[in-house]
């Protein structure tokens, strides 16, 4: 049985002496759909920087596709958006460029491009419904639009795993369900592993399989039920995640 696509070991991590994490261990197995929550400032995106070997904690081990993060090895089977991608000033590419570029971390620069390779860019601009914009201008597009493009350009690549923080901000609610199958068939389908960093889990509540909460350690790992019963609600938690997530620890 194959080990787990990412698993974190009693790791501690703090900046310039301020402890971020504490002791904490938590393992994302292959055709896991998992999601992250906190309040703001709870470590999630530290643990995802981590976990993907963009930081290095001060205590434990990290282990990505079981080896040490940030191994070449690992293109390809990894797609990652982080909360707010840079996008460089007077870039000229198009929707449909930035798409195509994800397929690099598949291919390499030289590899050949088969037959599959622009039917995963069509996929991947369907998945967050992007096909009419493919030759627009990403700097034209509105914040949400961009946003979606860089979640296409992670899809494209076809990955084994797919780590997304705060992938939603501010992309609509028909595209958020759009998006939403895609991830779904993803890891039902295609048996790959999502990890979802968001406030709002309404979307995908149902196709959960574990949400754990955290907030500097582990203070829930379970199903979406569990977590359910104890009064949460699954959605829009901008201002009263901290409050629950007291009566969570």
């Amino acid at each position: 049985m194959p080990g787990p696509v990412i698993a974190l070991d009693n790791v501690h991590f703090a900046y310039q002496h301020v402890p971020v994490l504490a002791d904490v261990s938590v393992a994302v197995q292959p055709g896991e759909f998992v999601a992250l929550v906190g309040p703001n400032g709870s470590g999630k995106s530290t643990l995802i920087r981590i976990a993907l070997g963009l930081l290095t904690p001060q205590r434990g081990s990290v282990r990505l596709f079981g080896d040490e993060p940030g191994q070449r090895l690992h293109r390809g089977r990894l797609g990652f958006v982080p909360q707010r991608p840079n996008l460089a000033d007077g870039l000229a590419a198009t929707v449909d460029d930035i798409v195509a570029a994800g397929r690099l971390a598949r291919t390499g620069w030289w590899g050949r491009r088969g037959p599959g390779h622009r039917d995963a860019i069509d996929a991947a601009l369907a998945a967050v419904d992007l096909l009419d914009l493919r030759g627009e201008a990403v700097a034209t597009l509105s914040g949400g639009q961009q946003q979606r493009t860089f979640i296409a350009r992670a899809l494209a690549c076809e990955p084994e795993l797919l780590v997304l923080d705060e992938p939603v901000a501010g992309v609509d609610v028909e595209s958020q369900q759009t998006f939403r199958r895609s991830l779904c068939d993803l890891v039902r389908e295609r048996g790959g592993s999502v990890l979802l960093v968001s406030h709002e889990l309404g979307a995908v509540a149902d196709d959960l399989d574990r949400i754990i909460v955290l907030k500097r350690s582990i203070r829930f790992d379970g199903p979406p039920a569990d977590l359910v019963g104890t009064g949460v609600s699954l959605g829009v938690h901008d201002s009263d995640l901290p409050m629950w997530l007291e009566g969570v620890v």
